[in-house]
């Protein structure tokens, strides 16, 4: 399939599991009178939205078209996307985003790239990085500390998500792990979006469909999260529990590689 007709398939697939997430409350419509459709009815997402119901009905079967940027607002509007939601759609249909509003969640303010550049060269808190398929490319010695001696793996098995879905060790550095595990697969969903004639990408979705039941259920729910500084809780081997502050920086020269660096709660104070 090309990489067109992936994200066809794809929007087609998100807009039918979003329309299935909505009650008819949430839109003022009438709940109960005898309804057989989980969520709403395609005829209501369209009438909602202005649009034709044949022509919405051809959106999620996934037919060659192409929604302008004001329709996708509107489906956004309709089906009560979140911003990384609306965002995943515009870079489905459009290859980037339009007008992009505030994130919801956690999210900062103010100045950190000082206290990120001031902890750069330390070796107490992990630095690792990643490319798109979670392949882990480089890591300091504290990263070993705080979640896995990933040298001991084989190489083809230094993989973020793979880690996470089949390490014990996962589930004993992480005390939030299920949490950070359904954060990962949705921040990944969006990178993909960025990518869609990579078939390594595919490949790997296939790899840990197979390998991981808890992924494929997860994968299934088309849950997006685009890329933000974050908090992640550890259990530290010596000093316990401990809640880190992530930063992911990314630098134009090199748009496939990821640096996720790691500071404490009060550097950025």
């Amino acid at each position: 399939m090309s990489g067109d007709g992936w994200s066809r398939q794809e929007l087609a697939r998100f807009l039918r599991s979003r329309r299935a997430r909505v009650t008819p409350g949430q839109v003022g419509f009438p709940e109960g009178g005898g309804r057989r459709t989980k969520g709403l009815r395609r005829e209501e997402v369209a009438v909602l939205a202005g649009l034709s119901p044949t022509w919405y009905t051809y959106l999620e079967q996934g037919r060659d078209i192409k929604p302008s940027i004001q329709v996708l607002d509107s489906l956004a509007r309709v089906l009560v996307l979140s911003e990384d939601e609306r965002r995943y759609m515009h870079t489905l249909v459009h290859g980037q985003v339009t007008n992009p509003q505030p994130l919801e969640g956690q999210t900062w303010s103010g100045d950190v790239m000082g206290p990120l550049v001031s902890l750069m060269g330390a070796s107490d808190y992990p630095v690792y990085a990643t490319d798109i398929n979670c392949d882990l490319t480089a890591w300091n010695d504290a990263a070993a500390e705080w979640y896995d001696d990933w040298g001991s793996y084989a190489p083809e098995h230094r993989n973020m998500l793979r880690w996470l879905l089949v390490s014990p060790k996962a589930k004993e550095r992480l005390p939030d792990w299920e949490r950070v595990t359904c954060d990962v697969i949705a921040r990944w969903r969006s990178e993909l979006a960025r990518w869609p004639h990579d078939d390594r990408l595919t490949a790997k979705i296939a790899e840990f469909s197979q390998l991981s039941p808890l992924f494929a259920a997860l994968w299934r729910r088309h849950e997006v999260q685009e890329h933000r500084s974050l908090t992640r809780r550890f259990r530290h081997p010596r000093l316990g529990l401990q809640t880190l502050r992530m930063a992911l920086m990314i630098t134009p020269d090199e748009p496939l590689v990821g640096l996720v660096i790691h500071f404490p709660m009060h550097a950025s104070e």
